[in-house]
């Protein structure tokens, strides 16, 4: 977890609605193009007596700034909606924040500016001669670019492009969405990460696709799903009468050249303004690192185990609320008992069929709570699990790819599993790459089953069968898959056709309780995690962590528990009585004995599940924090170190933004003019100027 300096809070609305897809409908008049182009705020830092007291050499330089109605609609159109219906804010509360929002983006970047003056490195002269040489109509654009690096514009300009191309994509979308007449099945659940984009990643050869144009010539840029030169023509019709409605096209340009038209030059503005933001963010950031020193972190990272080893061996209900909410930024430093820990849950399922004829079975004689043991162990031989990623191909978006001999893709010995997902995270990431790797996710698990791919006028299509196997052959396809990666295992228990044919009592103990042990199908663990180690759960590369993102992807490829999928390290399993079913307790709690890499297969009502432990509390306390070791990313020390500097430093730009906010939010430097837009915020939907238009 990398701290993201984006956007703090007291400029955060109107920074999130800066690029948004603007709605609206197809023709709007004359008197309200006008009517939105009324300034309903003035802002001037430099009329305060504070300003003029410590920075009146700058007076001149920094201009005032204005707040159009169009920009307060506009923004209410993009999140307003979101507070009225999901917080119930009144309109006029709503249009209050939105307000405020606004008027503190203007003080933040005029005081920005101040503030790089201010470091010696920005000089007024050097401004004044940046803006004098720029074109007529980019003064403003070029005064924000006078304070970023030529890294921080093209940064700015890429994410522009990204933006519309976004909006429009969405309006494509719903186009495609609306003349789709095929069936698609429920989509798989994928990895987290999928597709996202490295933060830093800039594409020079990137470009807006309009339909006119043609996508290969648009740099990296990918289509929608279904995309045609047809459907995105119209979508750009319709992203153009959306901004029309806002009176942003004039009746002279060229609509067919997106980068020509004012609205472009606005964006582009926009983002400029945004990377100024981030640029004064870090700087206020940088401020407060120089406070976050070995000894601080080391103190508090002691403190914080010493006040958990208090509180946690006298409140277990407290420790185990804690360790329902464990992520890479909240931590549990001690346990009161060795036997806790994290496992994944695969689950495969019995059908329908199978789980009517388990209902209808006669309980096992004698047994009080009507349990059907010996019903339900003849109908778990015949479970078949299949591969549940058919969606990767078919769904809206199609991840997968053929694999290639430098892949090592793990076939299961049938050269005819040929396919991988996620290319763009696999392949295409890393240092200088565009995309981010999917954390936890190993990627090398081929389909299983086969798919028969063609392509034709309407587009491509994929038929998919499924390989259909027995639990065994999900345990031949695991141990297979950890073993083809250097990973083997040492079995306690293994699988056996005996397993299908005990008798009644072998199911219970002498006193006529149940004998959960005698349920536990298959047991091992891997070799190579004897000495796990807690500290490098996350490193990517470390045992710790290949065999918990192979484990992970066979979850995302056969698991029917989807509750359990992107879950931090699985669910939390405690020595003491749980909620969970007992066969799928007792297992769990021996997953987490054995220690991390153990695997234990078990039945309960719901059919096969295969238990892999990720974490245990070895020793109670399983973390030590080594300040060498908080630049390797993944390591505990890493992500501990990071979240005590995120926490720390938004704290510190938070509280150095609100004491901005607050010297210049006054009469003085801001100028409000309710009258001007007054007739928004009447209650109900006469404030909305496009009453009755879809806002989606």
């Amino acid at each position: 977890m990398a701290f993201n300096k984006k956007k703090t809070a007291a400029v955060g609305i109107a920074a999130v609605m800066a690029l948004g897809t603007l709605a609206g409908c197809d023709l709007v008049s004359t008197d309200l193009q006008k009517d939105y182009e009324q300034v309903v705020a003035d802002v001037d830092i430099t009329n305060s007596a504070d300003f003029q007291r410590d920075y009146a050499a700058y007076t001149d330089v920094i201009q005032p700034s204005t707040v159009l109605k169009r920009d307060l609609v506009a923004s209410f159109m993009n999140v307003g909606y979101l507070y009225i219906e999901s917080y119930g804010y009144t309109y006029a509360d709503t249009y209050e924040l939105i307000m405020s929002s606004l008027v503190n983006r203007a003080i933040y970047l005029q005081y920005a500016q101040v503030y790089f003056f201010e470091t010696g490195d920005y000089t007024v002269e050097g401004y004044n001669a940046a803006v004098a040489a720029a074109a007529e109509g980019e003064e403003e654009l070029a005064g924000l670019a006078y304070f970023l690096d030529e890294d921080e514009i093209a940064m700015a300009e890429y994410e522009v492009k990204v933006s519309l191309n976004t909006a429009i994509d969405s309006l494509e979308t719903e186009i495609i969405a609306f003349e789709d007449e095929h069936d698609h099945d429920e989509a798989r659940t994928t990895p987290t990460g999928v597709d996202t984009v490295n933060e830093d990643y800039v594409d020079p050869a990137y470009k807006i696709y309009t339909g006119s144009n043609s996508a290969s010539d648009c740099g990296s840029y990918e289509t929608v799903d279904e995309s045609t030169p047809s459907t995105r023509t119209r979508a750009y019709k319709r992203f153009l009468s959306n901004i029309n409605s806002y009176g942003l096209i004039g009746k002279d340009e060229n609509t067919s050249d997106i980068t020509s038209l004012n609205y472009y030059l606005m964006q582009r503005k926009s983002a400029y303004e945004d990377a100024v933001i981030d640029k004064l963010a870090e700087a206020f950031e940088d401020e407060a690192a120089a406070g976050i020193t070995e000894e601080w972190v080391t103190a508090k990272f002691n403190e914080t185990l010493s006040s958990q080893q208090e509180l946690f061996s006298s409140d277990t209900a407290s420790f185990e609320t804690a360790l329902d909410g464990v992520s890479d930024t909240s931590f549990v430093l001690y346990a009161p008992d060795e036997n806790y820990g994290f496992v994944l849950n695969i689950l495969l399922p019995f059908s329908s069929t199978q789980s009517a004829a388990l209902d209808a079975a006669p309980a096992d004689r004698g047994d009080v709570n009507g349990n059907k043991f010996q019903a339900r162990a003849s109908l778990l031989k015949n479970v078949r699990a299949t591969d549940q990623r058919k969606t990767w191909f078919t769904g809206h978006d199609d991840y997968s790819f053929v694999a290639e001999e430098s892949d090592n893709a793990y076939t299961g010995g049938n050269s005819e599993r040929q396919y991988l997902f996620f290319e763009n995270n696999l392949k295409n990431s890393g240092e200088g790459e565009q995309y981010e790797p999917i954390a936890n996710y190993y990627g090398k698990y081929t389909y299983n089953g086969t798919v028969v791919k063609t392509e034709d006028d309407h587009g491509t299509e994929y038929t998919i069968t499924p390989e259909r196997i027995t639990i065994d052959g999900f345990l031949s396809e695991m141990t297979g898959y950890l073993g083809a990666n250097g990973y083997t295992l040492t079995e306690s228990v293994s699988a056996s056709d005996s397993y299908y044919s005990k008798a009644v009592s072998d199911y219970y103990n002498e006193d006529g309780t149940v004998n959960y042990s005698s349920f536990v199908y298959y047991e091992a663990k891997v070799n190579k995690l004897n000495g796990f180690n807690a500290n490098e759960v996350f490193v990517a590369g470390s045992d710790e962590n290949n065999v918990m993102s192979m484990m992970n992807e066979l979850s995302f490829a056969y698991n029917t528990d989807t509750a359990g999928l992107n879950t931090y390290l699985g669910y939390a399993v405690s020595p003491n009585s749980t909620d969970y079913m007992k066969e799928f307790e007792y297992a769990a709690q021996e997953a987490v004995r054995g220690g991390a890499g153990t695997i234990v297969v078990v039945p309960t009502d719901y059919g096969w599940h295969i238990i892999y432990c990720t974490f245990t509390f070895s020793g109670n306390t399983p973390y030590t924090f080594d300040w060498s070791q908080i630049e390797e990313e993944g390591t505990f020390s890493y992500l501990y170190y990071e979240a005590l500097k995120a926490s720390n430093l938004t704290t510190y730009a938070t509280n150095c933004q609100t004491e901005i906010i607050n010297s210049y939010d006054n009469d003085e430097c801001v100028t409000i003019h309710e009258n001007r837009y007054s007739d928004l915020i009447l209650d109900g939907t006469e404030s909305d100027p496009h009453a009755g238009h879809d806002h989606s």
